[in-house]
């Protein structure tokens, strides 16, 4: 049973979990913050990414919007405040920041990255495939684009590129998919099927040998309501697991 698309953001090249469907408010916060007229930009930058990871996402726009009046072409300040916009829900805006930052610095594959992520949430995979693609142009080696293609080519159905983008990102993070932390300048996304999502991830660590996170994501699965559990026991992809007795306690041995 598909679900509302969650979203997840990550510190820099890491991930955390932020949901897409709070209510969205206009970009219309007050300009002035206090004691701004005599912070530096990168003050301001700072101030304004502490409160983000507060989570106050008004007050961090605040700064973030006082710093870019004194450095109006610096496209990092413009991703972090389409993120402050995103996180607070509204995703307009974020787009807008997004493009800014992506037209001040078109090799700032950060920008791009979240580009694609607002076009996945807007349900236009063929776009957001386009963006993620050429945010691994510019930057191959940043585990959250391979997460995010590779989430695009699971919402197209497209099993093996799904998993081969799955499999880089653990190859360049081995814990990308457990992080958590919620303040990071990079939206990272989840495929719509969350079931066959997490059971497709416990194939992928199966093939690698990693026991351990194969049992996770069949557990997540299971929870979740995949309805073809049984298949573990047929697919050879999950043959490194057919030994290990814990296999038999997220999933029943069947009947012979």
């Amino acid at each position: 049973m598909k679900r509302l698309v969650e979203l997840m953001m990550t510190a820099v090249i890491l991930t955390g979990l932020v949901p897409i469907y709070a209510v969205a408010e206009p970009d219309t916060q007050p300009a002035a913050t206090t004691g701004s007229e005599i912070m530096t930009a990168s003050e301001m930058e700072a101030k304004g990414d502490a409160l983000r990871k507060q989570k106050e996402f008004p007050q961090a726009m605040q700064y973030y919007r006082a710093a870019l009046r004194k450095e109006p072409t610096n496209a990092v300040l413009y991703n972090k405040l389409g993120m402050a916009e995103l996180q607070a829900g509204n995703r307009k805006g974020a787009q807008g920041h997004f493009d800014k930052a992506s037209k001040l610095d078109p090799n700032f594959a950060d920008a791009v990255n979240n580009l694609g992520v607002i076009a996945f949430i807007q349900k236009k995979n063929d776009k957001a495939i386009k963006y993620f693609k050429k945010a691994l142009a510019l930057s191959e080696t940043r585990a959250t684009f391979h997460v995010n293609l590779g989430a695009a080519w699971f919402n197209e159905e497209q099993w093996d590129r799904a998993t081969t983008e799955f499999a880089r990102a653990v190859e360049l993070d081995p814990v990308i998919f457990s992080q958590s932390n919620r303040s990071g300048v990079l939206g990272q996304i989840l495929p719509e099927e969350r079931p066959r999502y997490d059971f497709m991830l416990a194939k992928m660590f199966a093939k690698r040998g990693d026991i351990d996170h194969c049992l996770m994501y069949l557990k997540k699965a299971k929870e979740e309501g995949y309805n073809d559990m049984g298949s573990v026991y047929k697919d050879e992809g999950f043959a490194k697991i057919w030994q290990d007795v814990r296999l038999a306690e997220v999933v029943p041995t069947p009947a012979r």
